[in-house]
This record gives structure tokens, C-alpha cells and sequence, in this order.
């Protein structure tokens, strides 16, 4: 599972940084370990600052934003990725519990993106659950296998969450590679299960930076790979919203976010994974979720 497999890599990256400041560097203690999570935050700004390298050199059709709000965004983004990969998903159990399913309304299910769990969901679910609604979660695992391979895994959650609420369909709310998975579940079993679909900077027609990703399912990312084209020939079975990301700094060229024959709706700027935290986002899903209700 990605938390158990994620704490550990955390683990080992820390011993081997504390290895190299002891032994090579001689530091003492205390500089050692400063040392070690200095490099553990270090790496990750420049994992993150890679994202933004490349979102700037594939320049949005977005208007700038200025020095300003441009450094508030890569912060914001940067603070989400650490959230997100040093806290979240590595110590899942304790900020995600088990969804609670109770019967008589219909269910949204969360599905989340590209190395990611179900823990990611852990805010937007508390804010969704406030709301009055019904959320389910599934975590995709293992993370860098294909796409079609992680299918089966959405269709057996939603079997499950249908069966626990006795509701007839979901509402599916997919963030990135969330949004490719539920639509190859609708090409291969159609809308029987899934009343509506909102996809949050998924790249439907894909991203030039998953060319440096991890795993087959990177590759199909990929802008113009088979599995895309594939897809695209797919009709669009159900009532579908693609909130689209003009500042997004994974899903490049960021109008690959655009899906035919959904309902079009840019997002205001914010990071990748930090809109999973932002509460602007969450008010505009409440909204979409209300207007389908009322």
C-alpha cells in the first residue's frame, strides 16, 4: 500500500542523509540530524520547483499573475507537497478514518491522482461531510502500474459504496489521473453506476511533464500517447464538469485540462495539490453538488 510504502522510503531517506552527515561529513548529533531534514525538505523544493520550471517554459494562456501572487502560489503549492508526502499519506490512519456510509442518499466517491492515496481527501472530505453529503474514498494502489490496471479497483469500490448506502449510482470526484481512470470505468461499464462526473485538473488530453514521471501509467499521461487517443474515441456517458486549472503546474499545456462535451469551469489560480486543501475549492464543489440536487 502507498502510506506503508511511502513511510518507509521516508525512513530510509532520512537514515541514509543522517549516514552521510555522521560518517562522511563528521558532523556531530544534533547537526547531523538538522542536516537530514534539511535535505528531506530541500529535495522536495526542488522536486516542487521542477513543476514550476516547467509550467513557466510551457507558458499558460493565463494572463500573469506578478512577482507577488506568482511567489504565493509556488509557496502555497510547496507547503501542499510537503503536507501531502511528509505528513498525509505516510501516516494515513491517522488523519483519514474509515469512510462513514450511511444509507439513504446518494454517495460522492473521491478518487485521487498520480502517487497519491485516499488520504489526500482527508480536509475536502471533513468540509464535504459538513455539507450534508454522503463521501466515500478508494485508494489506487499499486501507484505506477497502467491505467486500465487500476480501473478494476474504482469498479470495485463502487460496488461496494452502492451495496453499504444502497444508492443505485455515485457522484465520482476525480482529481488529476483520478478523472482518466473514471472515464476508461465508464467506457468499459458504462453510466449505470455514476450519476455525474467532476474532474479536478485532470489531464484529458495529457501532460508534457508526465514524460518524466514514474511508471506505465506516466507514460500514458503523456501527451498524445495511444492510451489518450484511445480514450478520446470514448462518447462521454454521463453528465461531466471539468474544473480546469489556468496556473497548473503538472497538467501542461494546462488546456489539456479541457474535456469535450463537459461542462467547462476555471478554477481560480492555485497549485496542483494545493486545491485539494482550499477551501475556495471546496465552497465551488458544494455549489456544483447543490445545483444537481436542487
Amino acid at each position: 500500500m502507498v502510506p506503508i510504502s511511502l513511510l518507509i522510503w521516508l525512513a530510509l531517506e532520512i537514515a541514509t542523509y543522517l549516514f552521510i552527515g555522521r560518517q562522511f561529513l563528521h558532523a556531530d548529533w544534533p547537526a547531523a540530524l538538522g542536516g537530514a531534514f534539511g535535505g528531506l525538505l530541500g529535495i522536495r523544493a526542488g522536486i516542487n520547483a521542477i513543476t514550476w520550471v516547467f509550467g513557466m517554459a510551457l507558458a499558460s494562456p493565463a494572463p500573469r499573475l506578478g512577482f507577488a501572487r506568482t511567489a504565493r502560489l509556488m509557496w502555497d503549492e510547496y507547503l501542499a507537497f510537503l503536507l501531502t508526502f511528509v505528513l498525509v499519506i505516510p501516516f494515513e490512519r491517522l488523519w483519514m478514518p474509515a469512510d462513514r456510509l450511511a444509507p439513504g442518499k446518494q454517495p460522492i466517491l473521491l478518487v485521487h491522482g498520480y502517487g497519491c492515496s485516499r488520504g489526500v481527501w482527508w480536509l475536502l472530505r471533513r468540509r464535504l461531510e459538513a455539507a450534508g453529503h454522503t463521501v466515500a474514498s478508494v485508494s489506487l494502489a499499486p501507484p505506477y502500474i497502467s491505467l486500465g490496471r487500476l480501473e478494476p479497483l474504482l469498479n470495485q469500490r463502487i460496488e461496494e459504496v452502492c451495496a453499504a448506502t444502497g444508492s443505485r449510482q455515485v457522484t465520482l470526484i476525480c482529481h488529476s489521473m483520478g478523472g482518466l481512470i473514471a472515464r476508461c470505468y465508464l467506457a468499459r461499464h458504462g453510466r449505470d453506476r455514476v450519476a455525474r462526473l467532476i474532474t479536478l485538473a485532470t489531464p484529458h488530453m495529457g501532460s508534457d511533464l508526465s514524460r518524466i514521471g514514474f511508471g506505465q501509467n506516466s507514460r500514458e499521461m503523456t501527451t498524445g500517447s495511444l492510451w489518450l487517443q484511445d480514450m478520446a474515441a470514448e462518447r462521454l456517458a454521463v453528465p461531466a464538469v471539468s474544473l480546469r486549472n489556468a496556473y497548473d503546474n503538472y497538467v501542461m499545456p494546462q488546456d489539456n485540462q479541457r474535456l469535450p462535451g463537459a461542462q467547462d469551469i476555471e478554477l481560480p489560480p492555485v497549485g496542483h495539490l494545493a486545491m485539494l486543501y482550499d477551501v475556495r475549492i471546496a465552497r465551488l464543489l458544494i455549489e456544483l453538488l447543490q445545483q444537481k440536487t436542487s
